[in-house]
Order: structure tokens, then sequence, then C-alpha cells
């Protein structure tokens, strides 16, 4: 689905991806690793045509990606954002509505009800203000209006950022139960040893550069990587 070559870029002359290669295939759950700071959120800014690169290749569904966010959405490579990025002024339903805008606008009204069937708190607030949800609601929502788009691949940027852990494991059961409908995921989170469990493949990412890459058993069971990020 996804083929990421050898790509660099940055913001104002300060390169952030130093060569950057990574793939995520049909079906699988693919986690991109990494602390605070070492390139994730620009790595994802990248794929969605929202950063220009500076050398590399992005190949999309076996075709290359133009360098444009309309490109992205319209090829079904749907980013749900760090942070969520909700309308919070505007109700769930408006929300939702706004996911098909540029993919799946006529199939929107049989995507809202497979939204409204996948988060049913979504379906008995869905007048209210988007602002006035919690925390793990906001991201529900976030996370539907992606599937409004009816996407080829959905890019999940920290989606238990600020969540409790009781909503963080409901996160992870909940991309688990995507991923299994047969929508590939990327994945990208700090948190390891939960996006391990539920990857089939993970990339470690840092200072720029891929560190580390390969089944996310292997990962996991890696001295180097106990070491770095779990104390071990």
């Amino acid at each position: 689905m996804l083929d990421v070559k050898s790509i660099r870029t940055g913001y104002g002359g300060v390169e952030v991806l130093r060569g950057i290669d990574l793939s995520v295939g049909q079906g699988e759950i693919v986690a991109v690793l990494g602390a605070n700071g070492v390139g994730k959120t620009t790595l994802n800014k990248a794929l969605s045509g929202l950063l220009a690169l500076t050398s590399g290749s992005i190949t999309f569904d076996g075709k290359p990606l133009g360098g444009s966010p309309i490109a992205a959405v319209e090829a079904g490579l749907i980013h749900v954002p760090e942070g969520r990025k909700i309308f919070p002024n505007m109700s769930i339903q408006e929300n939702l509505e706004l996911g098909s805008y540029r993919r799946g606008r006529a199939s929107r009204a049989r995507n809202m009800e497979r939204v409204y069937e996948t988060f049913p708190k979504l379906r008995q607030r869905m007048t209210q203000m988007a602002g006035t949800l919690s925390g793990g609601e906001q991201q529900m929502l976030a996370i539907g209006r992606g599937m409004m788009a009816e996407p080829k691949l959905l890019i999940l940027d920290e989606p238990s950022l600020g969540l409790s852990p009781l909503l963080v494991e409901e996160m992870f059961e909940l991309i688990k139960r995507l991923n299994a409908d047969g929508l590939p995921i990327m994945l990208v989170e700090q948190n390891v040893v939960q996006s391990l469990e539920i990857a089939h493949r993970a990339y470690i990412i840092e200072n720029g550069l891929v560190t580390m890459s390969g089944s996310a058993a292997d990962i996991a069971a890696d001295p180097d990587l106990k070491r770095a990020y779990l104390g071990l």
C-alpha cells in the first residue's frame, strides 16, 4: 500500500528526516515508534502532502503520491492528526460530514452509519458541540471523521495521547478491530509496549533515521529497545 524510499525533509533549512525508508502492506498494522522530537510528526506531514520533500519518493497504492494534501486524501491516504484537531464549535454530525468533503461523499450516509456502529457514544450525542466532548470521545470523533473518507490506509498519529489508562486500552482494541475489518493502519506512537502488542511490524525512529525495523515480536524482544525505551 505504502512504499517510502529515502525521504528527506525539514523546516527552514533544518533537516529533520534524513533518509527514511518504510512500507505498509495490505492488511497490516505497522507501528512507527520513537520519543518526542525524532521526526514522527514530520513524517506524517510529508506523507500527507503538508510538507514538501527535498529528496526521496512516496508511492501509494502503486502510484507516485503527489505532493499535496488533496492528492493524498483523494488517493485514500487518510491522516488522523496528533491532538485530534476536531472542529470544536461544530456538532459531531457536522465534523463527520466534513470527513467526506473530498472523498466518500457519494457514500456519506452509509459511512456515517458505520461510524455510529463503531462508536455508539457518538450516535447518542450527534448534535452536541465537539468541543464539549471528553478527550476520549474527541479521539473517537477524529478517527470516525477519518473513516468517513473511506481510507485505503489510515495513519493514526499518537491516538493514545492524553487518554486515561483505561481509554488507552480501549483505543488499542479499537485499532485491532478496524484492522481486522481489512483496514491497513500506520500507527505512530510513543507508547512502545502496547503498540508492539498489536502491530505486525514496526520501525523505530531516532534523529530522523530508522534505527530498527522488523516484526513487532522481534523488536519487542530486542535488548537494545528494552534498555532504551523500557529501562530494562
